[in-house]
């Protein structure tokens, strides 16, 4: 584990040298086939990364959003995210993320969360506790939540649900205490360090939340399916993370209806 955390930090550390040049400077932005922008940072921190765990790990897979998968069929297999928050970054605020995630036989066993525009970073490996660095302080650990009416909840957007998922979230959002809309991958660094204490999404990609589980789970909380279910390269993109595993049984019941 440490020689993969090693490469995980080499990959985010190159990735980092080819996003923070180009943040908050002119781009060329395109559109890929789901309307999300797309700008040079994404591929070339990919292809840096690439770069990195190809040389350390040549018989591990790697499936990256911009570039695809080459060998998913592998024991290892490396999911990368070069900038979770592209439109955040695009429009110049930094809580845009780099994810890395390593699956040992599609069980997510190494998640890293880098937020290249503040200095942040979370590192979660199954049987550790998660780590955290940053230059304005925190302390990993979630914390205990007495039920949704005292829970902090947190969603990238509204826009994010298909049609038949915006009934559930808004069962579960009437029921919290409050919501906070956006952040991508730092809402699921805030539960890590017990800011927040639910996180419910959907439509996400493996590269989406591949390395947050480790980082959420080593921290103390929870991350699963809608229903419940750990969430596999199978997995139908509804994603539910809690810091209070009590907090499950609820908010499952009221995101199924």
């Amino acid at each position: 584990m440490d020689a993969f955390i090693a490469a995980a930090e080499a990959a985010a550390e190159a990735a980092g040298a080819a996003i923070r040049p180009l943040f908050r400077s002119p781009l060329l932005v395109e559109a890929k086939g789901d309307a999300s922008p797309v700008t040079a940072a994404d591929r070339d921190a990919e292809q840096a990364m690439r770069a990195v765990l190809a040389g350390r790990f040549p018989d591990h897979g790697i499936w990256g959003e911009e570039f695809g998968a080459d060998r998913a069929e592998a024991e290892y297999l490396w999911v990368l995210d070069p900038i979770d928050g592209t439109r955040a970054f695009v429009t110049g605020r930094p809580l845009f993320g780099t994810l890395i995630g390593l699956l040992h036989r599609g069980v997510p066993v190494l998640g890293l969360i880098d937020q290249p525009g503040i200095g942040e970073r979370w590192i979660g490996a199954r049987g550790r506790p998660t780590t955290f660095r940053s230059p304005l302080g925190g302390t990993p650990g979630t914390r205990a939540c007495a039920g949704l009416a005292a829970a902090e909840l947190s969603c990238t957007s509204p826009d994010m649900f298909a049609p038949g998922d915006r009934p559930g979230f808004a069962r579960l959002r009437a029921a919290a205490r409050r919501v906070t809309w956006g952040g991508d991958c730092y809402a699921y660094g805030l539960l890590a360090l017990g800011l927040v204490d639910v996180v419910a999404e959907s439509t996400m990609k493996p590269w989406d939340w591949a390395a947050l589980v480790p980082v959420v789970e080593g921290a103390g909380g929870r991350v699963t399916d809608w229903a419940g279910a750990p969430l596999t390269l199978e997995s139908d993109g509804r994603v539910l993370a809690v810091g209070d595993p009590g907090l499950l049984p609820e908010a499952i019941a009221l995101l199924a209806g």
